[in-house]
């Protein structure tokens, strides 16, 4: 999701950069630490060990054209979304929620890391078959590692594990970050879980201009009753959040969701790929997905591969899916129902349009979550 919103600023900001390369100028002097964002993954266990997939993106801090170009979207996006005058909150959410599509993505970036007190001090670097090493134009790599059994064994003791979580930092000289991974059962029982106005509030229903505010220039806030509901089961329950929005919201979306104000379990995140660098050709055919009206059917085959990956990674495990009525996520789950039914423990959709008087058969077989808590503040279903 985030569809309306993020649209909006990423045609604004792709513009603005495809001119600024076309003309820029001398470079800033200086060369800012690169920084390493790993978004938080998951491993799964196979013959002999553990895959886990990764995904990390290397940038800089943007330089003064950049910021620039951030301005101009900042004033797009304030008139669609009918703000007179920003305040400097405003300003200031606004410059950390777009701070992704701005930043200097480092392309051909080699990253290595280690996990934190591994007694064995082992090197790892994301192994991406098909294509040469290191990032892309967008400065983004994804592959996987695998670490054995007893690698696993040996890194859960030493970080003194809770749940299979584990902690690691990237080494490559002049980079810095870090990541988790959560390494998870064969059997068990997983959620996958939809963001926008399943967890957090966007009201997508109302338009572009609440879109907007609630995406960049509002103060973020929880779904009521929804994290409770998660944190209600059990402490080994692994949890997956597939989201529409672009990679470039994880990073405000993570720190809120997961804060302890907020409190959502922590899990893995699947989001959207959206290239912002000018001079890859396939940044054309992201744009027009993102403006287009087809950008709902890119949401709907995305999640479908996304979810559908999770699945067979895990035949034992038991899924909730959890999403709302706002979009497609009754059609997502009915899809994914066809051909995985026997690994469905149960679909919850949180009503937010009520489908279930006015569209019945898009919640078919579906458990509602009715869109306003109870007297004490519970998630109701029916």
């Amino acid at each position: 999701m985030f569809e309306t919103g993020c649209r909006q600023l990423f045609a604004a900001l792709w513009l603005a950069l495809a001119l600024q390369c076309g003309c820029a100028g001398a470079q800033e002097t200086g060369v800012p630490e690169k920084q390493v964002i790993f978004y938080t993954t998951y491993g799964y266990q196979g013959a002999g060990g553990w895959t886990i997939p990764l995904k990390l993106w290397v940038y800089e801090e943007p330089d003064f054209a950049r910021r620039l170009v951030a301005r101009v979207a900042e004033e797009e996006l304030q008139e669609r979304a009918g703000i007179k005058e920003l305040s400097s909150i405003q300003e200031e959410r606004f410059t950390f929620r777009a701070h992704a599509f701005i930043a200097d993505s480092e392309s051909r970036e080699i990253v290595f890391f280690r996990f934190d007190g591994d007694p064995a001090d082992t090197l790892f670097e994301v192994q991406n078959t098909g294509r040469r090493n290191g990032t892309d134009r967008n400065g983004l790599l994804e592959g996987s590692v695998f670490i054995s059994n007893e690698k696993a064994q040996s890194l859960l003791s030493a970080q003194d594990s809770e749940n299979g979580w584990l902690s690691f930092s990237v080494v490559s000289p002049n980079h810095g970050g870090n990541g988790r991974v959560r390494l998870i059962a064969t059997e068990g029982v997983s959620v996958i879980s939809d963001v926008d106005d399943t967890i957090k509030v966007t009201e997508i229903p109302l338009g572009e201009k609440a879109v907007l505010n609630n995406t960049f220039f509002e103060a973020f806030r929880a779904v009521p009753c929804m994290a409770h509901m998660y944190s209600a089961m059990s402490t080994d329950t692994a949890f997956h959040y597939v989201s529409g929005g672009p990679w470039q919201m994880y990073q405000p979306l993570q720190e809120f969701l997961f804060s302890a104000q907020v409190g959502f379990p922590e899990g893995s995140f699947h989001m959207k790929n959206v290239r912002t660098n000018p001079f890859e050709s396939e940044s054309y055919k992201d744009v027009w997905n993102l403006v287009a009206s087809g950008s709902q059917q890119v949401t709907f085959e995305q999640k479908i591969s996304q979810i559908t990956a999770l699945l067979q990674q895990f035949p034992s495990r038991r899924f909730i899916l959890i999403g709302d009525s706002g979009e497609k996520d009754p059609e997502v789950f009915a899809e994914i129902r066809k051909n995985f039914a026997n690994q469905l423990e149960e679909i919850r959709i949180r009503d937010v349009v009520n489908a279930a008087q006015e569209n019945p058969e898009r919640l078919a077989g579906m458990t509602i979550i009715l869109p306003d808590a109870d007297d004490d503040g519970l998630c109701q279903l029916r």
